[in-house]
């Protein structure tokens, strides 16, 4: 089991913080490892931010309530209250689940069951009630490199547009001079209570506010500037930066960079879709990149030296073989394009599809030297070497 850290180091305040600067901080772990915030991440990245999301409420739980935080700055997790086993947190042991976080820390959040809109790691959730906490949608944007900036990195900027709080009322919603009201119906909690009869007795239910729909708060005077959304339109300059090797089709997330969320909600991600342009020099076929080298007859037969470009600009010396035959591959080891943030992989090859040029007209000295040559015993048609390019074909392909 992984040692437990420190609960001042897990939502990075002094041990002289006060209730409202671990409140604070707490909010500001929280949000920034919330489910929510996790979309398009990797099962792993999903895993860990909410080992981190339950590290931070298990932190809060002891250091805002005055009794077991004295109580863990005397005897730390060995204490009488068995902070370090037991459960969720182990304080209590009581065996913690994803609901009861959300529903613990209502007050962080403004009132409610804080998160409670939220979905939570792993159908966890927040129960179906709550205070809503809406998130931005999504912003799609596509971006075309050259082969160049692919092999190099880049970055790009762009202007979009996109949902921010609204600078009138601040994303409230309300009208200057007024502020939104608890909810009459739910007092705040966003959720309305019933209690039912069943055959296992009385039981309690919880639905969304009919009146405030699950946001706690209700808007008599909306704001004429937005409509009572907290949201406005505006332009905005984006950079963003493009690792090496990315290609056709991949999507880099930009956190944050999405609309933002309805009244003082989080913000959604701004999506780059990768686009290629075609090339004229090279074909790409993932990390390894296609040159086809045309030879003249004469450096085919008598072998020499040929020069071929690469990635950066730089020429390569390749040399030819006497006797190369139409349809030899040649390959470069690690003259492709890199792996997309290294990962630890080396870089694709440069393969070199090699064939002859057979001039279409003739001088009459050339004729007659072909006609000569043609006589030669080496220069009549060989099966063994025909079959010898076909093979190198098949191999490739």
């Amino acid at each position: 089991m992984a040692q437990k850290r420190d609960y001042y180091e897990v939502l990075g305040v002094s041990k002289t913080a006060t209730a409202d600067e671990i409140k604070k901080a707490y909010r500001k772990v929280a949000i920034k490892y919330h489910p929510d915030r996790q979309t398009g991440k990797s099962e792993e990245e999903q895993k860990e931010a909410e080992e981190k999301f339950k590290e931070a409420a298990e932190a809060y739980s002891v250091l805002s309530d005055e009794q077991k935080r004295q109580q863990y700055d005397q005897f730390g997790f060995s204490g009488p209250g068995g902070f370090g086993d037991g459960g969720f947190g182990g304080f209590g042991g009581g065996g913690f689940s994803m609901d009861d976080i959300f529903s613990m820390f209502g007050d962080v959040f403004g009132g409610g069951r804080g998160f409670g809109g939220f979905s939570g790691f792993g159908g966890g959730g927040g129960g179906g009630g709550g205070q809503r906490v809406h998130k931005g949608s999504d912003l799609r944007i596509r971006v075309k490199l050259t082969l160049k900036e692919i092999n190099e990195g880049c970055t790009k900027k762009f202007k979009i547009r996109r949902k921010v709080t609204c600078s009138e009322c601040s994303g409230s919603g309300a009208e200057k001079g007024s502020q939104p009201e608890t909810c009459p119906t739910c007092g705040g909690r966003g959720v309305q209570y019933k209690v039912v009869n069943s055959f296992l007795g009385q039981m309690q239910t919880q639905t969304t506010c009919s009146q405030c729909g699950g946001e706690g708060k209700i808007i008599k005077n909306k704001c004429k500037h937005c409509g009572g959304t907290g949201l406005e339109s505006a332009e905005e300059l984006i950079e963003v930066q493009i690792p090496a090797g990315v290609q056709e089709g991949m999507i880099l997330p930009v956190s944050g960079k999405g609309n933002m969320g309805a009244h003082g909600g989080i913000p959604g991600d701004l999506q780059v879709i990768i686009t290629e342009e075609e090339n004229d020099t090279y074909i790409r076929d993932g990390q390894d990149i296609i040159y086809n080298l045309l030879l003249d007859f004469p450096t085919a037969a008598l072998g020499g030296s040929v020069d071929i470009p690469s990635l950066d600009g730089k020429k390569l010396r390749m040399t030819i073989e006497p006797g190369t035959q139409p349809g030899t591959v040649k390959r470069l080891r690690g003259k492709g394009l890199p792996p997309v943030r290294g990962y630890g992989y080396t870089n694709g090859d440069l393969i070199i599809n090699i064939s002859v040029y057979v001039p279409k007209t003739l001088s009459k000295d050339e004729r007659k030297a072909l006609e000569k040559m043609q006589e030669s015993d080496n220069f009549k048609s060989d099966k063994s070497v025909l079959r010898s390019i076909f093979e190198s074909f098949r191999r490739y392909f």
